[in-house]
């Protein structure tokens, strides 16, 4: 197949996914009006897990998974605990407490908590360019976390912020790990799934939630798990095996935080505020300044991009 086909290929496959990572911050918001936290954390696993399976299934690689677990169980069972256990329970409850467009801002700042965490993780050295980078995403995090009331300090939420910024830290900590993962990136995920499964049920028991929900929920649920944490993924896994720059498509992910503040307006109904839109700019601003998919792709794990 020609060079050029594939291309095209990458690009359909990488706008794809972020077309559909688009969606899901409105989609966690609609869900969570039906669901706590831990109860989409459990039954978006359950979907996504059968998103992964019927993947694999078409692919007929079901054998696979056994021999795989076996040589990498420690592997998936650390793997799975961050994610998707610990990082979306974090990540939904975030949303839980702030507007969809601020935990969705605040989200976007990962790539730079990549770069920082590279330095103690990875021995990176840390560049002046990073560090101004740092700067201008952080301002951007204060205006959205204190609706542009810079000098009173005074956040929307201050929990909901925090978690907000620790799912950055679980997402890019997870990914830097990632780069000694020697499993297949589909059995890998999952596996992770699976193994994270046993600890959300449990979770939810230990708490009394494991009450079934309205249809509504478990729709948000199945939409949740079965896109965002599962299909999409091998898109965006597809794309960055078929391209010729991988910078090429992982630019593409630019055009998903607009797309997704206006699907908040129009289907969740948020008015978007003037200062989720400079926080926004800047977080933005501050990432291409950085240029990190152009700078670090030889010396950083590419990542696909959180919700």
């Amino acid at each position: 197949m020609s060079s050029a086909h594939n291309q095209k290929k990458a690009y359909a496959f990488g706008l794809g996914a972020v077309l559909a990572w688009s969606t899901v911050a409105s989609a966690f918001k609609l869900s969570l009006q039906h669901l706590s936290p831990m109860q989409l954390v459990l039954y978006a696993s359950a979907a996504s897990l059968l998103s992964l399976l019927s993947i694999l299934a078409w692919q007929r690689r079901l054998p696979e998974l056994a021999a795989a677990f076996r040589l990498h169980w420690k592997s998936s069972l650390l793997f799975g605990a961050v994610n998707p256990f610990i990082y979306y329970l974090v990540l939904f409850q975030a949303y839980s407490l702030l507007p969809a467009q601020e935990a969705q801002a605040i989200n976007y700042t990962w790539a730079l908590t990549m770069t920082l965490l590279a330095v103690p993780l990875l021995k990176q050295k840390l560049r002046a360019q990073d560090a101004a980078a740092a700067l201008i995403c952080y301002l951007g995090v204060l205006v959205i976390g204190t609706r542009g009331r810079l000098l009173e300090l005074h956040f929307s939420n201050q929990l909901g912020v925090l978690l907000a910024l620790v799912s950055t830290l679980l997402w890019a900590g997870y990914w830097i790990f990632n780069t000694r993962d020697t499993r297949e990136p589909v059995l890998g995920l999952t596996l992770n799934f699976a193994c994270s499964l046993p600890l959300s049920l449990a979770w939810c028991a230990w708490h009394g939630q494991l009450a079934l929900p309205v249809w509504q929920g478990l729709a948000g649920a199945a939409y949740v798990g079965a896109l965002e944490m599962g299909f999409t993924f091998v898109l965006w896994l597809s794309a960055m095996k078929l391209t010729r720059s991988t910078a090429s498509i992982a630019n593409l992910i630019f055009l998903a935080p607009m797309a997704s503040l206006l699907l908040i307006h129009l289907i969740v109904g948020e008015a978007i505020l003037p200062s989720t839109l400079l926080g926004l700019a800047l977080i933005l601003g501050g990432l291409l300044a950085q240029k990190l998919p152009l700078r670090r792709a030889q010396t950083q794990p590419l990542a696909a991009p959180p919700s």
